[in-house]
């Protein structure tokens, strides 16, 4: 837990600075939108000159959060009194965008929950127990007395519902339901963020999962598939996105490791992990140079896709092993 001193470092960082660049990680999902929209909303409502921006995007399923319109993919100009990067674990997570600001920015706030946090920037709010970044945003506006408008609700129930799989996962605990309670006393409606996130998908993405299913192998407790880029290409996706592949592939029965292999243009592959409990792919992801949770992680590697697999599978296997 982070204690009043490194909450009131943040805040003091916050108080002396006007224009704030924040940034979350490339291919966003619901808590990097959320803690970064949850923060820039409040931020702004101090009056605060806030720039919001996320290489990849806001993906479409998330363009109902609040005020994602303002959400740039580039920033190639101006010089920030901060920087904040949300839900990110390393530099080469926040991308372009991040990197410009690194450089062009007084200080740095590093805001994560992931135990593989790299600890960089200057100021670290870093809570490995929290369930989601935007947990540790509403801990922060709370030290701060900031009242929790609808839109900032909205943006914050929005991250604790993916990064929970709908409350499902199993680091949800008590708090994780009050704070979503709360929320929703604030205006936020949990059945239609659970609608369009959980519960919605293109049908592109059914196109792609039929495609990517048929690579499917299961072999003593690990499960892995491939997506090819000429597949994401002929479905017409533009998104960088498994569509939650790597998350239904681990609820097999007999698995215990789930991985997916995203071939990427340039020679690059992203590799997907997930894990039952018991088992440990943060360790995995990290040795490979990316990052995450015990049972859900990742990382993205410079290669084929068979020398992608040919590295990855191994290390997988013992994973199984160690777990076991």
């Amino acid at each position: 837990m982070l204690t009043d001193a490194q909450w009131q470092a943040a805040a003091d960082a916050i108080d002396a600075a006007h224009s704030i660049l924040v940034v979350s990680h490339i291919a966003p999902d619901g808590d990097a939108i959320g803690s970064l929209l949850g923060l820039a909303l409040s931020l702004r409502a101090r009056g605060k000159a806030v720039t919001a921006a996320i290489d990849d995007g806001v993906p479409s399923a998330l363009r109902f959060v609040p005020d994602s319109e303002s959400i740039v993919s580039t920033v190639s100009a101006g010089e920030f009194d901060l920087l904040i990067a949300v839900d990110s674990s390393d530099i080469s997570r926040i991308g372009k965008a991040g990197a410009f600001g690194l450089e062009h920015s007084e200080r740095a706030i590093n805001l994560d929950h992931h135990p593989t946090n790299t600890r960089y920037g200057d100021i670290h709010l870093i809570v490995p127990e929290a369930v989601a970044a935007v947990e540790i945003v509403y801990d922060y506006l709370a030290f701060m007395g900031d009242e929790i408008s609808q839109d900032v609700a909205i943006a914050l129930l929005t991250g604790l519902v993916t990064d929970t799989q709908g409350f499902r996962i199993s680091a949800t605990n008590s708090r994780t339901l009050e704070i979503a309670q709360d929320l929703m006393h604030r205006g936020a409606s949990l059945s239609q963020i659970m609608a369009n996130t959980l519960n919605s998908r293109p049908y592109k993405e059914v196109e792609l999962w039929k495609r990517a299913l048929q690579s499917v192998t299961l072999d003593r407790g690990l499960i892995w598939a491939t997506i090819r880029q000429c597949d994401i290409d002929r479905v017409g996706l533009k998104t960088a996105s498994d569509g939650g592949l790597v998350s239904y592939l681990v609820n097999v029965v007999q698995a215990k490791v789930s991985v997916v292999f995203r071939e990427l243009p340039d020679n690059k592959v992203e590799v997907g992990f997930r894990a039952k409990p018991g088992y440990d792919v943060a360790s995995l992801a990290l040795e490979l140079g990316g990052g995450g949770h015990t049972l859900a992680s990742g990382c993205t590697l410079n290669g084929s896709l068979q020398q992608a697999q040919s590295t990855v599978l191994p290390l997988a296997r013992r994973a199984i092993i160690q777990g076991g």
